[in-house]
């Protein structure tokens, strides 16, 4: 049986960054613009020198950190709830809905050029959209520390993944990697399918909030990201069981991805212990108050105070419930500079490996993950 473990960061669409050998002349792809970058030249062997994120390729380093200590999380966006107009960062944009109730998708709206108040505003916004793509971004060519201190910090304390790759001396950053050599992905061969839903690191005990993605260079098609909204998926199930599942907490584990980690996998590395944590298996928004499932099949082992029977049975049934709610769920089709913003405790999501990186070429992205505050469930 493989191993059930984090699905790492989902794979998109952004740049074609690849040059042809010197023989062919570039090839433009549909909806890709830039140069073609080798391939073959990639993290662990031999660098591509004209690779403009070089900076960023993974490293694997054997460095322990201790365990994480808890920390007092104020969301930003509860300083929107007090703005007039809230969505007054969105003016002059381009705003879609990806469906009525879940999703939402952004252009004419530079994310680097938000001052405090429009990420505050921004922070509310993804709350209440559960997740939002923005389109034709210059995000990815800022520098790694605009990224970490002037970006992902408003949002949360910066979560350092304890088995993932990330750029040498930038441990914040956790790495999606796969080129025709290597991958540093979880990936599933004996499966009908290698899509896994899962929120990102549950197991820790103030797991992420507000997240942001990016490639540097991906595939021309192929490797969309399924979301699926816990809000909806919540308010789907019959009043009764959603009062009995109040009652409930399950525990969250990080123990098995350390330990596939420790088998030689990814990078063979476990920066920090693995822990568990128990968080309630429905939990409260801090900025919208809505209620969400707060389950996954990647991280949730068990509920406790249940018998086995009990407690499988209960899971899969809402396990399954996500996985099939294609009317609660969007699938995000990437575009040149693209980047997805998502808050990680009300979301679940998968990649969608469905291409081949021999023949269709390198992903390489970022994900950036401030922690927020120990999930709970207010009391009514």
């Amino acid at each position: 049986m493989a191993t059930i473990t984090e699905t790492i960061t989902e794979p998109l669409t952004t740049l074609r960054l690849r040059p042809e050998s010197p023989e062919k002349p570039a090839v433009e792809k549909k909806g890709f613009t830039g140069t073609k970058y080798d391939h073959d030249k990639d993290a662990g062997g031999e660098k591509d020198t004209n690779y403009p994120y070089t900076w960023a390729l993974p490293t694997f380093n054997n460095e322990k950190y201790p365990p994480l200590t808890p920390f007092e999380h104020k969301d930003p966006g509860l300083e929107a709830l007090k703005h007039e107009n809230p969505r007054e960062f969105l003016q002059g944009g381009d705003v879609s809905e990806l469906t009525p109730r879940f999703g939402s998708d952004v252009s004419g709206v530079q994310l680097t050029q938000l001052d405090a108040r429009g990420k505050q505003q921004l922070a509310r916004f993804v709350a209440e959209r559960g997740i939002v793509v923005f389109r034709d971004q210059d995000f990815i060519d800022q520098s790694p520390e605009w990224f970490l201190n002037d970006w992902g910090s408003f949002f949360g304390r910066l979560h350092i993944h304890p088995t993932s790759s990330h750029p040498k001396d930038h441990p914040e950053f956790h790495l999606v990697y796969r080129d025709m050599s290597k991958t540093f992905n979880y990936e599933f061969t004996d499966r009908f399918t290698s899509s896994v839903w899962h929120s990102d690191v549950t197991y820790e005990e103030q797991p992420p909030g507000l997240t942001t993605l990016f490639l540097f260079d991906s595939p021309a098609s192929g490797g969309d990201t399924a979301y699926v909204s816990q809000v909806e998926a919540y308010k789907r199930l019959s009043p009764s069981f959603r009062s009995y599942l109040e009652t409930l907490s399950a525990v969250h584990s990080g123990v098995e991805q350390a330990n596939f980690s420790r088998a030689g996998n990814r990078g063979g590395t476990v920066r920090r212990e693995p822990v568990e944590n128990v968080h309630p298996i429905v939990r409260t928004h801090p900025v919208t108050g809505e209620k969400a499932l707060f389950v996954n099949k990647q991280f949730t082992r068990y509920i406790v105070g249940l018998k086995k029977e009990e407690s499988d049975t209960i899971l899969n049934l809402l396990y399954d419930h996500q996985a099939k709610g294609v009317d609660f769920q969007v699938r995000v089709k990437w575009t040149p500079k693209a980047v997805v913003l998502w808050d990680n405790r009300i979301t679940a999501h998968s990649a969608i490996v469905d291409f081949d990186s021999e023949q269709d070429g390198r992903r390489h992205g970022a994900r950036i993950t401030p922690q927020a505050e120990r999930p709970y469930l207010a009391k009514a």
